[in-house]
């Protein structure tokens, strides 16, 4: 990576870490932007003992999906007959919104009706960090439409005194409903909101109503209602400009949202409820409000035990600042690799003090990755590992840092391998009805055994066929580190001549192809967790690939099956060819030529998936309208069909042709989640599903773009309608930008990584584990003081301290630059807190509920 190189000369200079980068002046950040990120990433496990159907036929067909408030983000794929459904579906996406609930809904699929709603698991944000990485079985809640809400209103209240005409004074109460924001979506479309204000109390309950607003999620009502209040027989003058105390617990502004139905019946949106006596010590209240469920809503009911649903449920938030600030973390960081031993440096220590190692994986592979870092840092630790293996037989074999490292960066770096290899492969399994199963004891009636075996072995032999053949498109990283391996284990073992193959099949046919086989959702080649009996089908697939890769089960003429009759197939491939492939193979991708060609035969899939776009061509008469299709974007362009799987388009972009990638203001079109992808013809306007799949396609068509001639410095937020354009009301169609575009990602970044937010994740794993660094701090010091025999290892037996002198450095090295971090955190942490007030649009009010 040509954007690698300063950065990786600066890690590998001698000076200290902690000093290594000018830091900013106190106070800097206040006028830089701090990026909060927010991701989520987990699983969607099982559900069990849903309540059954009360016919003869007692069994569901199931799905899953995963809703920010009211929105669907994600789906499952549907789980036929069953009361237990096994989903096993792991998701990750950015959340490019706030939102009040992660809700989980586990529906009936119904082919005639809409589909019922069994049952929900709503998680309130705050309560998320309660539940990370950890598997959880939560009882599923009955699902009351009075209780689905989201969104904000904008209100504000004011007492004047008003004079009657019998000359009395009493006090009007004046409500000022001003705007609601981010209501939900009805039937995917934005609703027909209106709202409903009452002054409601002991003995009266006073209504009235705002208009109807069309299409959209963010009405502005800016509509003002008054009410007289009652005052009491005990009013003076000297209270005047207050209700009196008395009147004031007893009534309460009530506003209620809804859909306007027209034909069918209008829809409770939620509500908010505001004690009038709010106004006891200032005579205006302005504020935005949360909607809350209606009353009923809140309550439990006596219903039957609806079932429950195991999820494994990651949220982080992070809070990013600008560059300068991570520098002698970083550099600490990338210092890694050459420290002397490894288990001293800060990113094997990193490892070392998370509870779950893979939470530090993660960012710190692809911060290595993006300084060409990794390979280094990845020998040093397996060659760590390589001293506490004894046989030669269980090389690589368990979860140690080295391990979850390479399979991580094999995730990232070798998407493209695995699509290129097993995908066309893994698609005709997947939509075939071939059935493969082999064992005697779960064949199903009518089942011919040979028959299966011989689907199993043509699916085997292709995909073999297509692995051995494919070392030109595996990743110079992964051919870099496989090299590194190979010459480690040959050293460790000098006496077996097969470890220097095992130490590579290990990983890339064990770790790599294997699991890809039997979890292709996992690594996004398909959709969707497969149905169960494609499941047992790739299960058996991927139990002979990973046995055919492993060189000692061919070498030696053994294989490692318990099952008789997996024993008995794989007599089958215990022929020479199979070695000689396998052999040939493995020293392609262990060799230290790069591997990659320079320019790909094939392009590249990227995304692809079903959205609305608005109709390209021009029509006099009639509104353009929009579509649904399938769109698909690769390497080399952008297309939409008309349903998957069509091999004609019905309009294609090349990606060198696109402009820029920006958001369509939902005023244009009145309808949510729009972007537009400007090009050489006419801006192309697309509507995604959610605001998550809208994220997704803005980001993966801004990277592939990015390297374009003549991208746009500037661009129209909303669209050209009617003769001009709706944001600048410009005329001309050709008219420049009003708006400055997306800073768009370097060009000279191959992979996308965001190394300040992966520092910034480091930084908080570093921070939530700084007890467990204490603890190894006083480990060193017992190590390098105490130099006997162990009196009480419990101390310091749980880390890898080779070093005792190195590693107490690099702790301190790393508290001092925790503690220098800490400052503009804790900075912006108050600023956010004073600037978003409570009440604020930001920070508002959870209104009173019953």
């Amino acid at each position: 990576m040509a954007a690698a190189a300063p950065a990786a000369a600066a890690a590998s200079s001698e000076a200290p870490a902690a000093t290594a980068t000018a830091e900013p002046e106190a106070g800097d950040e206040d006028s830089r932007e701090v990026r909060v990120l927010q991701s989520l990433r987990g699983k969607i496990c099982e559900a069990k003992n849903l309540l059954p159907y009360l016919g003869p036929n007692k069994m569901r067909d199931c799905f899953c999906t995963i809703n920010l408030d009211q929105e669907e983000v994600y789906r499952t794929q549907v789980v036929e007959k069953s009361l237990s459904p096994f989903f096993s579906e792991e998701f990750y996406f950015e959340i490019p919104r706030t939102f009040q609930y992660l809700s989980f809904y586990v529906y009936d699929k119904n082919v005639l009706q809409r589909d019922l709603r069994i049952g929900k698991v709503a998680i309130k944000k705050e309560d998320l960090c309660n539940h990370s990485g950890k598997e959880t079985w939560f009882s599923l809640q009955p699902v009351d439409s009075n209780s689905e809400v989201q969104g904000k209103v904008h209100l504000e209240l004011k007492l004047n005194e008003l004079i009657t005409e019998n000359g009395t004074v009493c006090q009007q109460l004046v409500v000022h409903i001003m705007a609601c924001h981010g209501l939900p979506l009805i039937n995917g479309q934005s609703c027909d909101p209106y709202a409903t204000v009452s002054l409601v109390g002991p003995s009266r309950n006073d209504q009235k109503k705002t208009k109807v607003k069309k299409k959209t999620s963010n009405p502005q009502f800016n509509e003002i209602f008054y009410f007289e209040v009652t005052r009491s027989s005990s009013y003076t003058r000297k209270s005047q400009f207050q209700v009196e105390e008395e009147d004031i617990e007893k009534l309460e502004i009530r506003i209620d949202l809804w859909n306007n139905g027209n034909l069918v019946q209008d829809i409770f949106l939620g509500e908010i409820k505001v004690p009038v006596n709010v106004l006891r010590n200032d005579s205006s209240h302005q504020a935005w409000y949360l909607l809350q469920p209606r009353d009923n809503g809140n309550k439990s009911s006596k219903t039957d035990d609806l079932g429950s649903l195991r999820l494994n449920i990651c949220y982080t938030e992070d809070y990013v600042l600008p560059s300068e600030y991570y520098g002698p973390l970083k550099t600490l960081l990338l210092k890694s690799p050459d420290v002397q031993p490894i288990s001293a440096s800060a990113a094997y220590i990193l490892g070392e003090i998370c509870r779950d190692k893979n939470d530090a994986v993660l960012p710190l592979v692809r911060l290595l990755l993006h300084h060409d870092k990794l390979v280094p840092f990845a020998t040093a630790v397996a060659e760590l590992d390589l001293k506490d293996t004894q046989d030669a037989n269980t090389i690589f074999r368990g979860n140690s840092l080295a391990t979850r490292c390479l399979d991580e960066m094999m995730k990232i770096v070798g998407g493209h391998y695995l699509k290129v290899t097993l995908k066309p492969i893994l698609d005709e399994i997947c939509e075939s009805s071939k059935s493969c199963e082999i064992d005697p004891i779960k064949l199903k009636e009518g089942d011919n055994v040979e028959n299966n075996k011989e689907n199993l072995r043509y699916y085997v032999d292709k995909l073999f066929s297509t692995i051995v053949k494919s070392s030109m498109s595996c990743p110079t990283v992964m051919c870099d580190t496989f090299y590194s391996l190979r010459q480690m284990a040959t050293q460790r073992f000098p006496n077996d001549p097969h470890v220097q193959y095992s130490a590579v099949s290990s990983f890339v046919f064990l770790r790599f192809f294997a699991v890809a086989v039997v979890s292709p959702h996992t690594f996004h080649l398909r959709p969707h967790h497969p149905d169960p009996q494609t499941v047992r089908t790739l299960t058996l697939i991927s139990k002979t690939i990973q046995t055919l890769g492993s060189w000692g089960s061919l070498s030696k003429s053994k294989s490692s099956f318990k099952e008789t009759f997996m024993c008995e197939f794989f007599k089958m491939f215990q022929e020479e060819g199979y070695i000689v492939a396998v052999k040939k193979f493995l020293d392609e991708i262990s060799s230290t030529e790069t591997k990659e060609s320079s320019g790909t035969s094939e392009p590249v899939h990227l995304k692809e998936g079903e959205m609305y776009k608005r109709a390209q061509g021009r029509t006099r008469i009639g509104k353009k309208n929009f579509k649904k299709r399938w769109f698909c974007l690769t390497s080399r362009e952008l297309t939409y069909h008309k349903q998957p799987g069509s091999k004609d388009a019905i309009y294609t972009i090349p990606v060198k042709n696109i402009l820029a990638v920006e958001k369509l203001e939902e005023s244009s079109f009145n309808k949510k989640n729009m972007f537009q992808v400007i090009h050489m013809e006419k801006p192309l306007y697309v509507q995604a599903n959610n605001c998550v799949e809208a994220n997704e396609w803005i980001d993966v068509l801004c990277r592939v773009s990015r390297c374009n001639q003549n991208r746009l410095s500037f661009y129209h937020p909303s669209a050209y309608l009617n003769g001009n354009w709706l944001c600048c009301l410009e005329t001309s169609e050709n008219a420049l930008g009003c708006k400055p575009c997306t800073a768009g990602v370097p060009a000279d970044i191959q992979i996308d990584i965001d190394e300040d937010r992966e520092t910034e994740r480091i930084y908080s794993l570093f921070t939530l584990s700084l007890l467990k660094l204490q603890k190894m701090e006083e480990a060193c010091g017992t190590i390098a003081v105490y130099q006997g025999p162990q009196k009480e290892p419990d101390d310091y037996s749980n880390f890898v301290i080779e070093d005792s002198v190195t590693t107490f450095k690099t702790i301190q090295q790393i508290k001092s630059i925790i503690e220098k971090l800490d400052e503009p955190h804790e900075k912006y942490r108050k600023k956010r807190s004073s600037s978003a007030k409570y009440g604020s649009k930001e920070n508002p009010i959870v209104g009173k509920t019953s």
